[in-house]
């Protein structure tokens, strides 16, 4: 048995899951919606999908369709994965899951009214490379957790008619890629932060371009991340522990050749002639399917076999609500 996808929306987000979906193992696409019937047919034609509907109420009424991705501007999740939950189809909603977290508390609710499936599309979080790195940690591979670093960025020289410059879309940097940072401090951590500071810019189209913060986990861990859209940064990840650090090169989206390094000595001194450390012990994984199909495989799983989902109700929550007190913090 394979989960029948719908694509709402044809965006890139859109056609990079569409993509990835073509190498899954349990997964099928069966249709695609957009705005118009020509939008939609050539996404369906350049995908080999079966059916295209010219508007998204047409998608949502397809009985092909078991379960519907929601690629939408940030904006719309709300509202089109609400639709979609009372149509009766089970969802996969693009991150960040809703603009506010009372909205996703909303989406929920009427997901398990509705006795469907809901799950936010951090794609990174069913990756083996994240679950890996996770289980190094709670292993205890590198001693308690002290540290957590992240930083995703990029700049872009397209902002006119780009979405995440579009404050209307809820766009900005902390929505768009900032919600990595915060989620993966999250999951690492292993709860919610009890401090918040942040520092932001605001660009002229009154988006957030670039974001740096900490957070503090009780009274034994902190965080630090930055995102922007406007520089340049390793979009790396480390975690560092009291008898080492695990380096992760690719955290956001990793490809085949990846994984992570372990390192446990003490860091190289500054003062004096460098000494011989001991070798890394690297992580090495090989993984031929793309993260988006990994993704919708995972989903396809939870629906299909009741696995847990890769990303919970709570964790979504969470990532939501940590969103909006840094988005308010840079804002005030």
């Amino acid at each position: 048995m394979k989960l029948r996808f719908g694509i709402l929306g044809t965006g890139n987000i859109a056609k990079q899951f569409a993509t990835g979906v073509t190498k899954s193992t349990l997964t099928t696409l069966t249709a695609v919606g957009s705005r118009t019937s020509a939008a939609a047919e050539a996404f369906a034609k350049k995908y080999g999908i079966a059916s295209a509907h010219g508007s998204y109420e047409a998608l949502l009424a397809d009985s092909s369709v078991d379960a519907i991705y929601v690629s939408l501007p940030n904006n719309m999740h709300h509202e089109w994965t609400i639709n979609a939950l009372r149509a009766g189809k089970h969802v996969l909603c693009e991150k960040p899951i809703a603009t506010t977290a009372a909205e996703a508390e909303e989406m929920f609710d009427v997901a398990e009214r509705s006795g469907r499936m809901l799950v936010e599309a951090f794609m990174y979080r069913a990756h083996p490379q994240t679950l890996a790195a996770v289980k190094a940690v709670r292993d205890g591979a590198i001693g308690k957790v002290r540290v957590i670093r992240t930083s995703f960025c990029y700049r872009t020289r397209k902002i006119e008619g780009n979405i995440r410059f579009d404050s209307a879309l809820a766009g900005g940097a902390l929505m768009d890629i900032g919600c990595y940072c915060l989620d993966f401090s999250r999951l690492i951590a292993g709860g919610e932060p009890t401090g918040v500071s942040a520092e932001g810019l605001i660009g002229s189209q009154g988006v957030d371009t670039l974001v740096s913060g900490s957070l503090k986990f009780g009274d034994d861990c902190v965080a630090n991340f930055v995102c922007g859209m406007i520089a340049q940064a390793d979009n790396a990840a480390l975690i560092c522990g009291e008898d080492g650090w695990i380096r992760i090169p690719v955290p956001w989206k990793p490809t085949g050749q990846c994984g992570f390094t372990i390192e446990r000595q003490t860091p190289p001194k500054q003062d004096g002639a460098a000494t011989s450390r001991p070798p890394l012990e690297r992580i090495d994984l090989v993984e031929p399917r793309d993260v988006y199909g990994i993704e919708a495989d995972a989903f396809a799983n939870t629906v299909i076999n009741s696995a847990a989902p890769f990303m919970s109700r709570s964790d979504s929550l969470g990532t939501m609500r940590l969103l909006e007190r840094v988005g308010a913090i840079i804002r005030a």
